[in-house]
């Protein structure tokens, strides 16, 4: 398997797009931040001290999937249609689960897209409650679906 972003003499490039169709485009991404269950319940009776935790996480959230093309050197800027982010309390974990959807309707995934919404959400997350804990740990990003494109399918096991 070769990798799209390297030319034939190696060298990192924006891979050249022109020529596909566009198509629906969906990714699903998740991730969590591990806190006390002190910690956690802050955000829960929403008695944080910088405010609506999860709100502002979401914002942040979908603001950096717009952003992804700023963020990380090689990815296309897209027209995103949809961007939602669902981030909930967990007493199990304890700490918040997030999950970001985004589609297009486009030439090339959003796959960094949504990674980029719940790695910067999990960030946020951290930034609000870090006065009241600096151990919290992110954890467990992954892309959990995708659909569209060439390649089709991918749900993770």
């Amino acid at each position: 398997m070769s990798l799209t972003h390297f030319d034939a003499a190696g060298h990192a490039h924006m891979v050249d797009v022109t020529d596909k169709g566009a198509t629906d485009r969906l990714a699903v991404a998740e991730g969590h931040v591990v806190m006390t269950a002190a910690t956690l319940a802050l955000v829960a009776q929403g008695t944080a001290a910088k405010g609506d935790v999860l709100g502002i996480a979401r914002i942040a959230g979908i603001m950096a999937a717009k952003r992804t093309s700023d963020l990380i050197p090689l990815c296309h800027p897209l027209p995103l249609t949809r961007v939602a982010l669902d981030l909930v309390c967990d007493d199990a974990l304890p700490g918040v689960r997030i999950t970001a959807t985004v589609r297009t309707a486009g030439v090339t995934g959003v796959e960094m897209e949504a990674l980029t919404a719940v790695s910067v959400a999990a960030l946020t997350v951290y930034d609000m409650l870090k006065a009241a804990e600096k151990g919290m740990q992110i954890g467990g990003i992954r892309l959990r679906l995708k659909e569209g494109g060439k390649s089709g399918r991918f749900e993770a096991p």
